[in-house]
């Protein structure tokens, strides 16, 4: 990956915080039906010609990056189900200014694919574990596969994937019995073990609005059995504030949209898979940026909306437990 020189205009919205942060979603399919994100049927997905191509991507990719964006994460849905992603990988590492690729999954398909993307340009890994227990794992996944994602997380940390993030959603009465034991997995691993509260949307009303449990909780029931101090946490781009053992290998951190939102600090904006610029997770707005591409806009004009898109960035969400959050289905398109 190169480095370039920042344009005179790097991309700022209009609360005066720099974009240096793209997360792109390749597939909106998963090989997962986790009771907070999905229905155990599956959605609609979408058609394969919505889907935006790897040259697609990698256009927009150049685009973004000389307006000063920097940092990278592939996602989904689950990235992995996405045919021949190395390739894209390695596009993207090779675009000037991308000085990192991240990644995020639920870890099933990772070990086999993991050497591959490594050495297309993958520098490190977020991977979704919400139980240490496998009967637990196939309840909330609607899927088995614990000991694939136990075994992706050790190959990461062999492969030099660091930091290796665990993201752990955390639930009331689901699996909010484990927090102690995957504080000592992280005292035990070099992982970064980050719980996340429970986020509201339209498929998880009921279940967030009971099984809700807030990052302050979680940090205390942590150190009535291990002591935590506050450290500067792992390098990335994230909100997670992390706390350390005095003895342990890993940390713990805690992602806090509700309790302690962290929107003042928001250095990201977010591409679907069927192209559709999001200015915000749970904001009521996007930019058509696929549309854009297959009508033949120049980059400059490409850079154009994406300046005028930040005009219209929100300064946060308001989320709030038991009420639904906006959802695609009922954006505004910026621009027409």
């Amino acid at each position: 990956m190169k480095t370039i020189d920042l344009l005179d205009r790097p991309l700022t919205d209009a609360f005066a915080r720099r974009i240096d942060y793209l997360r792109i979603s390749v597939t909106d399919k998963c090989n997962l039906r986790c009771i907070y994100c999905m229905p155990a049927e599956g959605l609609a997905w979408i058609e394969r010609e919505q889907i935006l191509s790897f040259e697609e991507i990698e256009r927009l990719v150049r685009v973004f990056a000389s307006v000063g964006v920097r940092k990278l994460r592939i996602s989904g849905g689950e990235p992995l189900v996405r045919r021949d992603l190395p390739r894209l990988v390695g596009m993207l590492a090779a675009v000037d200014g991308i000085e990192e690729i991240a990644l995020s999954t639920n870890g099933i398909l990772l070990e086999e694919q993991l050497p591959a993307l490594m050495e297309a340009g993958l520098t490190r890994v977020n991977i979704s574990l919400d139980t240490l227990r496998e009967d637990r794992f196939e309840a909330l996944a609607r899927r088995p596969g614990l000991a694939s994602v136990l075994a992706a997380i050790d190959a990461s940390v062999r492969a030099g994937a660091r930091p290796v993030k665990m993201n752990c959603v955390a639930m009331r009465g689901r699996n909010d019995d484990e927090i102690e034991a995957f504080a000592r997995y992280a005292r035990e691993h070099e992982v970064a073990v980050r719980f996340i509260e429970l986020m509201p949307v339209h498929e998880n009303l009921g279940l967030a609005a009971d099984a809700f449990i807030g990052a302050d909780e979680i940090l205390e029931r942590i150190a009535a059995i291990e002591s935590l101090v506050p450290v500067a946490g792992p390098p990335g781009n994230g909100p997670a504030r992390y706390f350390g053992f005095a003895d342990g290998a890993g940390t713990i951190g805690v992602i806090s949209p509700l309790s302690h939102d962290y929107c003042e600090r928001c250095n990201r904006v977010r591409l679907t898979a069927d192209g559709r610029l999001r200015l915000c997770l749970f904001g009521e707005n996007h930019l058509n940026l696929k549309r854009a591409l297959r009508e033949g806009e120049s980059d400059e004009r490409l850079r154009e909306r994406l300046n005028a898109a930040m005009l219209v960035k929100p300064e946060r969400h308001h989320l709030r437990i038991g009420e639904a959050a906006s959802q695609m289905r009922a954006f505004s398109e910026i621009g027409g």
